[in-house]
């Protein structure tokens, strides 16, 4: 049970995440998740190392996709600055939101990767959907009130998922 909210991989930020590395392993799309992994929740206009990593991603032809439990106004007023394509109430850690986005897309499961700051949702719908994953440090370390929930178990599960997985650790990129 506990394989289920093991990340393929886990990288401090997704900045450190480069195209040519994503591209090395087969990788064709990104689908992330949106509070604390691409902006800090209370501050959706995301920050220059975020514009320039989505600008590396366009520039190497990876397409970025937001898959978000939010409403559709709340993702909406978040990523319009941003101008990303995003799918809400995604139902993590059901694998709705990631199925959904990669069938958008046009993607087999090997050819996407999920992204995210928690265990508890991102890493278990990605694992439900047969897709990698990246767990990502979260940008902020303060969470809305239903997040924290979550970090409060994720801490026993991160436990768990070390003493069973040594070799996971946090890496600078995919290649560290």
């Amino acid at each position: 049970m506990i394989a289920k909210f093991k990340p393929t991989w886990m990288v401090k930020t997704v900045y450190n995440i480069s195209p040519d590395q994503l591209k090395q392993h087969g990788i064709k799309a990104v689908l992330s998740d949106l509070d604390n992994t691409l902006i800090a929740w209370n501050n959706p206009n995301g920050t220059p190392e975020l514009r320039k990593w989505m600008s590396e991603l366009r520039q190497a032809g990876i397409p970025l996709i937001v898959v978000s439990n939010n409403s559709a106004h709340r993702v909406a007023k978040a990523v319009k600055q941003l101008d990303l394509p995003f799918v809400s109430r995604s139902l993590k850690p059901l694998s709705f939101g990631i199925t959904t986005a990669r069938k958008r897309l046009g993607l087999s499961q090997n050819e996407v990767v999920m992204v995210g700051d928690q265990l508890m949702t991102d890493m278990l719908s990605a694992n439900i959907a047969g897709v990698r994953s990246i767990l990502v440090q979260p940008l902020i370390n303060t969470d809305k009130w239903d997040t924290q929930i979550n970090r409060f178990f994720e801490k026993f599960v991160m436990k768990d998922l070390l003493k069973r997985y040594p070799e996971l650790r946090w890496q600078e990129d995919l290649d560290d």
